[in-house]
């Protein structure tokens, strides 16, 4: 039996704190880029305050962080969200706000933990996500995982004067199955 089902070989996911995790939160905002790629509003920048009141007012999402393994610096965060408990399903969001850790796997090994969590702990049979069109690294990423394109809403964002794709992509639990056994 795996008693870490939150551990990878590169990270782990925590439970958000917030009291102590609101700072780091707070500051990868701050980085326009970062938030471009999570979110198809405009850029905005959160206090340390705000982000501790939207915490603690949602109650219907799985929110962790992001640490790595060897020093258990906090890199990103994975939620779950949006659950439909009668279809057994759920959208996943993640975003690794420290730079120096994106195209290195991590994102890739956290996408496999919490997928690894919906569908052996919370018995969901089907994961969400949406991504942007020019998020290139994250399609690769979620292509790696599993996910599987599942349709577009053409031209929905507009950024720097380009119109661009939000692409829908979706795992079933019998696909993660075949996926992750042996």
């Amino acid at each position: 039996m795996n008693n870490a089902i939150f551990d990878g070989k590169l990270v782990r996911l925590t439970i958000v704190d917030p009291e102590n995790d609101t700072e780091f939160l707070a500051k990868w905002t701050r980085d326009s880029e970062y938030d471009r790629l999570l979110n198809d509003d405009a850029a905005y920048m959160w206090t340390p305050k705000q982000i501790k009141e939207w915490i603690e007012k949602e109650k219907n999402l799985y929110y962790f962080i992001i640490r790595t393994l060897a020093d258990d610096k906090p890199i990103g965060l994975v939620d779950l969200s949006g659950f439909d408990w009668a279809s057994r399903q759920a959208w996943v969001g993640i975003g690794l706000g420290e730079r120096a850790f994106w195209g290195k796997g991590y994102g890739t090994e956290a996408m496999q933990i919490i997928l690894r969590y919906a569908f052996k702990e919370m018995n969901l049979n089907r994961v969400n996500l949406t991504v942007f069109e020019y998020n290139l690294r994250a399609q690769k990423s979620y292509l790696k995982c599993g996910f599987v394109e599942e349709g577009r809403a053409r031209q929905a964002m507009m950024r720097d004067g380009q119109r661009w794709d939000t692409v829908y992509m979706g795992i079933l639990k019998s696909e993660w199955e075949a996926k992750n056994t042996g």
